[in-house]
């Protein structure tokens, strides 16, 4: 399954999401609006045949006509109607954000690189781009050769700058962002928005059978115009309307790879932009890992024009996700608690530094060590080989100077973080 295309039964596509600006105290309508959220609509588009298509005689004739583009609604102005309910779930994922994203950003230990990675690990695996800890982290130190664990690394990238980029929300800081996810892997896909016809499902020769089918190229600048313009309004709650936009930019599918993933980093975006989170990555997408049939199923109703089932679900994710990343970091603290009692040197040992990068970093080399350190390879050698001796390090493999170790309680904990948020999967 490609990138941010999950699966559908009325439909759906692969997408993204925005980032709103700064706002003042929010409220949504709630009284009967004036237009009710529009559907998607379609067109015909011609579709012209390459004539090295190789398919049944049925698939080829189809290829041969007009096939029906969806026509999403621009949504910069309409007036938003969500259930009393849905709202006061949505206010109290938002609260439940902040709270653990503000005690996570108090606890002395890295814990902004240790969520963020693990936020880009669910948010890939929801494209099922699965990897275990340890080879991501061998792929952090181009030490991998696991494709997947890469994907995720560039996950990573991207998340990065979806959180930097978080001040400025328009069309070109969302060209960045997914260019930092695809410039490695696939850096044909990326610098504009996709110029192509692309479709979800019914096979690779023509959209006429797909499932779903994303809006003509032609009409992609006016609709990202139109959803940034949407994520600078004020009058939305910030959870509400991550949640709308990254269903509308899914809708939209500008990009020809990556959607899915580009959308959940914007999605971080959002949340550090509107000031729901100020630290850490809290991960969303281990929320949403839990049960992807229901935020399949919510983007589905999101084009039919009902947006209270993906508010409903990225707020149900939220709560999720805190529960598993509060677990998460209790697991870290009390490894670096027993790290602390067990380590004996002076308190200005390099070796304490060690062991804080190694809640970040969990596979390391000398190299590795002393760069990010700013000491020298001895010194880097010697820290790594008091940390062996109290058992927080062993040899994870090669050889003489390319020797690389782990901290498998940390790597453990990661795991057990994934295993949690795909149990009910």
């Amino acid at each position: 399954m490609a990138d941010g295309q999950p699966r559908q039964r009325a439909g759906q596509p692969a997408g993204a999401q925005f980032m709103p600006a700064p706002r003042a105290e929010a409220s949504v309508e709630l009284s009967k609006p004036e237009r009710a959220w529009p559907p998607i609509d379609y067109e015909p588009r011609p579709w012209v045949r390459t004539g090295d298509e190789v398919a049944s005689r049925r698939a080829l004739r189809a290829a041969a006509s007009e096939y029906q583009a969806s026509v999403p609604p621009e949504i910069s102005k309409l007036r938003l109607d969500l259930e009393p309910a849905v709202l006061a779930v949505a206010d109290d994922a938002s609260k439940e954000l902040t709270r653990f994203d503000t005690k996570a950003g108090m606890i002395a230990a890295p814990f902004a690189s240790i969520l963020l990675r693990t936020e880009s690990a669910s948010s890939s695996e929801v494209e099922n781009v699965t990897s275990s800890a340890k080879q991501v982290a061998l792929a952090e130190i181009g030490e991998s050769r696991s494709g997947n664990a890469q994907l995720v690394v560039s996950n990573v990238r991207a998340m990065n700058a979806a959180i930097a980029l978080s001040d400025r929300l328009d069309e070109e800081a969302i060209i960045a962002m997914h260019e930092a996810l695809l410039t490695s892997s696939a850096p044909h896909h990326v610098g504009s928005w996709r110029q192509e016809q692309v479709w979800i499902g019914g096979g690779s020769v023509s959209p006429h059978t797909a499932r779903f089918v994303p809006p003509h190229r032609d009409r992609v600048p006016g609709l990202m115009k139109d959803l940034v313009e949407f994520a600078h309004r004020t009058d939305i709650p910030v959870l509400v309307q991550a949640a709308i936009a990254h269903a509308q930019f899914e809708t939209i599918h500008p990009f020809p790879d990556g959607n899915g993933r580009t959308g959940r980093a914007l999605l971080q975006g959002m949340l550090r932009a509107g000031g729901v989170t100020r630290n850490v990555a809290v991960p969303v997408s281990a929320g949403l890992l839990s049960d992807t049939d229901a935020y399949f199923d919510a983007l589905n109703a999101y084009r039919t024009g009902d947006p209270n089932e993906i508010v409903s679900s990225v707020s149900e994710a939220s709560f999720a996700a805190v529960n598993n990343g509060q677990r998460l970091v209790d697991d870290i603290e009390a490894v670096r608690a027993r790290w602390n009692a067990t380590v004996v040197a002076r308190a200005d040992s390099s070796v304490h530094r060690v062991k804080e990068y190694l809640l970040r970093q969990p596979v390391i080399n000398t190299k590795t060590v002393a760069s990010a350190l700013s000491v020298s390879e001895v010194a880097a050698q010697t820290s790594i080989d008091k940390l062996v001796d109290a058992d927080v390090l062993t040899q994870a493999g090669g050889r003489a100077r390319y020797r690389i170790w782990q901290a498998s309680e940390v790597l453990d904990a990661l795991d057990a973080f994934g295993a949690r948020a795909r149990r009910s999967r």
